[in-house]
């Protein structure tokens, strides 16, 4: 028994003392990581700064720690740096005698050091040497070429994959050879690579369309573009069966906003493959945020045309009947009778899909349709009645029916039930943003009304809107009133630009046209200038004469640029340019001027976005010396 005791006791001393050395291990290897951490980041961020002086011996004693390859390259890098060609050459000998075998990329680390000494026979030797070296593994292969990429040895790092090809026949090396085809610039081959990677599998495309976006981004004279078509076309034609190939061509028009093609390669390829509604209906989505309204149309009418048992038919329709309302809303000349067969679709989409919440923004357009453009307000309205008595509806979505209803008794000039369905509405929305959006339209109603003062009151309030659109709106025409209601014994004229700014809320163009041709020849000196020309160009925008909408924005820009218009204008400018007079290039240089102009303007995110799609398109042209210095500030979100 005493025996036993002791036995335990001494078992228990062992476990403690086994404790506490692993629990000192455990503190030893934290403390060690944490100073390799600090060494590694003071390191990098000397190597960074080019101070090489103070950077090669933490990078030295980082890699002792760590045997991390990308330090050793760095710690050469260094010495090459501090043109210390002896040092490094006796590093990098040392470190090759430890290893058995050899690790490939430390030959290509002494062929660099050579090269850097324009000893180029010796530097080739070592290259050669280390492709020479590399074993039959993939592994192998990757890292010796990525340390050619690292070095910037492109066309070395091409013949290490070729090499790896050739010596393992099962690994194709594609997308490796294609990045290093983009580095040397040789578009064809590395096309065919790209396109020999998609032929292995679909699985592949979503890699390969995400390396050609990249490769195009350096595209500057379209080249790659132009070769990226006939080489797609070729493949098709030479190799039907690859469906790889017509969805890589697709994905290639949506890039350049082609969607007619984009669309007809689409409907070809459906034909085939009879699976392609999802795409198709995908690619009208993006037609109609494009403003493409035409062939968000023929994308939604080809999936319809198919029959109601495609899974994506009630979508189409809702969609389609949409994209007509942008269509005539935005671009239409308010024919009556093209209203009234859109009226008619509205109809009978509403009786097929029925009134529910998935419909309500049918809803809506429909009794707007109604209201503004047929001037029937009393069927908008019993629409909008019939769209309340869904069940269980959201408070917001109730809430938008009624503010619609409210805009109609505006139409109507019954400003006063308008008054009350607003507060309704605001009563009812008030922990989110549309009880803001409703508070700016009540405030707006006063304005028409002529109660300057009590609107500017309200409008103070919304400027801390959390809505940036909301606030922005309330602040101009808070601003608006501020500016020119004190100016003059009287307030005729904000009473008539008020006046005119209701008509025009109204749709009726030409008389607030009137309106505002009087107010200018009346008042020609008034602060309210830049406001009628702001409206003035608004109003032709909507009758489609888009170049004297430009004009009248383009004398704010140029004549009024540090006013608070200054930022609409430039925006509705280059909106117009790119999507209405065929001049992408101008607008691109519109919205690159709204980033440095108005780094603080509602419109920098819309602005920042389109800038960069264009981009892709029109290269910007800056002088060397600037080093792409706002290119680099756009892609880093400065503006």
């Amino acid at each position: 028994m005493l025996f036993l005791y002791n036995k335990l006791k001494t078992m228990r001393h062992f476990i403690i003392l086994l404790l506490l050395i692993t629990g000192l291990n455990a503190g030893f290897a934290q403390q060690q990581q944490s100073e390799v951490q600090t060494k590694s980041s003071l390191a990098i961020r000397y190597y960074n700064a080019k101070d090489f002086e103070k950077a090669a011996p933490l990078l030295k004693e980082v890699y002792q720690l760590t045997r991390n390859s990308t330090y050793f390259r760095y710690y050469i890098n260094s010495l090459i740096g501090l043109a210390q060609y002896g040092e490094a050459e006796t590093e990098i000998q040392r470190e090759i005698k430890k290893q058995k075998p050899p690790r490939p990329e430390y030959y290509v680390h002494l062929g660099q050091v050579y090269k850097e000494q324009n000893r180029m026979e010796e530097a080739d030797a070592m290259f050669r040497e280390a492709i020479d070296k590399v074993p039959a593994n993939r592994g192998a292969y990757l890292i010796t070429a990525n340390s050619f990429l690292g070095w910037g040895e492109y066309g070395l790092a091409r013949d290490t994959y070729l090499k790896g090809r050739a010596a393992m026949p099962e690994e194709s090396f594609n997308y490796e050879l294609a990045r290093s085809y983009l580095y040397l610039r040789d578009y064809t081959n590395m096309m065919e690579e790209y396109l020999n990677l998609l032929r292995e599998g679909e699985q592949h495309l979503a890699r390969v369309q995400s390396s050609l976006a990249s490769a195009m981004r350096l595209d500057i004279d379209d080249g790659l573009r132009d070769q990226f078509r006939g080489q797609v076309l070729k493949r098709i034609q030479g190799e039907p069966n690859v469906i790889g190939y017509n969805r890589l061509l697709i994905w290639f028009f949506l890039q350049e906003k082609k969607f007619s093609s984009a669309l007809r390669q689409s409907i070809a390829l459906d034909k085939r493959t009879g699976a392609e509604d999802g795409q198709i209906a995908q690619l009208g989505d993006m037609a109609l945020r494009n403003k493409e309204y035409a062939q968000a149309q023929k994308a939604y009418e080809y999936i319809l045309d198919k029959g109601e048992e495609t899974p994506y038919f009630p979508q189409a329709y809702a969609r389609n009947i949409h994209a007509k309302y942008m269509e005539y809303t935005n671009e239409g000349d308010g024919d009556p009778e093209q209203g009234k067969a859109l009226a008619t679709d509205f109809e009978n989409g509403l009786i097929y899909l029925g009134i529910g919440p998935a419909t309500l923004n049918l809803v809506r357009e429909y009794a707007h349709l109604l209201a503004f453009y047929l001037n029937d307000t009393e069927k908008a309205i019993a629409v909008l009645e019939k769209g309340e008595k869904v069940p269980q509806l959201k408070p917001e979505e109730l809430g938008q029916l009624k503010a619609e209803m409210a805009d109609i008794y505006v139409y109507a000039d019954d400003q006063w039930e308008a008054m009350l369905i607003y507060s309704q509405v605001i009563e009812a929305n008030k922990k989110n943003s549309l009880g803001d959006e409703v508070k700016l339209k009540k405030a707006k109603l006063g304005y028409y009304m002529g109660n300057f003062s009590w609107a500017k009151a309200q409008l103070d309030v919304l400027k801390a809107s959390t809505s940036k659109l909301t606030a922005n709106d309330a602040m101009e025409l808070s601003m608006l009133i501020g500016n020119n209601l004190n100016l003059d014994t009287t307030a005729v004229p904000l009473t008539m630009f008020a006046k005119a700014d209701l008509r025009f809320f109204q749709n009726k163009s030409d008389e607030a046209m009137t309106i505002l041709d009087g107010l200018a020849e009346s008042f020609p000196y008034h602060s309210l200038v830049d406001n009628i020309l702001f409206r003035k160009a608004k109003i032709e925008m909507d009758n489609q004469n888009y170049a004297m909408a430009a004009e009248y924005l383009q004398t704010i820009v140029t004549d009024f640029s540090y006013d608070l218009l200054g930022d609409d204008a430039l925006y509705l400018l280059a909106e117009i340019n790119n999507y209405h007079l065929g001049q992408a290039e101008k607008a691109k240089e519109l919205y690159k001027q709204m980033l440095t102009s108005y780094p603080g303007s509602v419109f920098i995110e819309e602005s920042r976005e389109k800038y960069r799609e264009l981009r892709k398109v029109y290269p910007d042209k800056e002088p060397e010396n600037k080093e792409g210095l706002f290119e680099r500030a756009i892609e880093n979100s400065e503006f």
